[in-house]
């Protein structure tokens, strides 16, 4: 049977995947998408590798009940807890998304970059097997605690939100960074307000560009590509207020409520 119209599906803890269901619509406009967005769980930075794992089996299977042909784990701290026990779990293409430390590791230039991720993530067996392949790079590392919960609550623009990037950057700048690498999908909807306290000389980068090319890649690999010539559909599941879902969409997508 022809897989290659069945949609791709992506998850993460909350609204922040979408940061990456972006890039992945802007490359592949013609594939159709069903993003799920776990906010009720949310965030997944403080739970437990095992109870990462089952939020990452839950929503699989609710997104594989919906024919998806691959998914995206479109979540730092989902993928680095859960993405190995997947692939073994689930005979269907994963795609994951780590962050971009290798990028900024080969760029610095001051041999010092700083990395804002939850702490699930920098706990993570995966992460510190990438640490190690940089031992002469000075990697600032920085736990946005607060970060997800405020952006799921739709506090983007909170003076709570400046502080907390304000205490977090500040002693990266101090460090002499000149990457920071986002390491989480929520973090990218925050770069216009961390790039009014970074020097303009500190590059920013986040992994979500490079995931849509892998998935480009493995739909291409697996022959499971949509070639058709119609601009695909998009479905957003949330099971928590979809206002919030709907507003970092700005309200171009409906977004529906489901219990999972």
């Amino acid at each position: 049977m022809n897989k290659s119209t069945n949609p791709i599906g992506l998850f993460d803890s909350g609204v922040g995947g979408t940061s990456i269901w972006r890039e992945i619509h802007n490359i592949l406009p013609n594939e159709n998408t069903i993003y799920l967005a776990d906010s009720k769980n949310a965030p997944y930075g403080q739970k437990s590798k095992e109870e990462i794992i089952e939020l990452s089996i839950k929503n699989t299977e609710f997104l594989l009940n919906q024919n998806c042909k691959m998914i995206v784990v479109a979540c730092n701290t989902a993928t680095t807890n859960a993405i190995k026990e997947l692939r073994t779990k689930f005979d269907i293409p994963f795609i994951g998304i780590e962050p971009a430390i290798k990028p900024a590791a080969n760029s610095t230039q001051t041999q010092t970059i700083g990395i804002l991720a939850t702490q699930g993530t920098l706990n993570s067996e995966l992460f510190h097997k990438a640490v190690l392949d940089y031992k002469d790079i000075k990697i600032v590392e920085q736990v946005g605690h607060g970060l997800v919960k405020l952006i799921e609550e739709g506090s983007l623009e909170s003076s709570e939100m400046k502080e907390l990037l304000q205490d977090y950057l500040t002693p990266m700048i101090k460090a002499n960074i000149d990457y920071l690498v986002l390491g989480c999908s929520h973090y990218p909807y925050l770069i216009p307000q961390i790039k009014e306290i970074l020097p303009e000389s500190v590059k920013i980068i986040d992994s979500g560009q490079a995931v849509a090319r892998q998935t480009k890649n493995v739909l291409v690999t697996q022959d499971i590509l949509n070639n058709s010539l119609q601009k695909g559909y998009a479905l957003f599941y949330t099971n928590s207020n979809p206002k919030v879902l709907s507003t970092i969409l700005q309200n171009k997508y409906n977004v529906e409520k489901r219990d999972f």
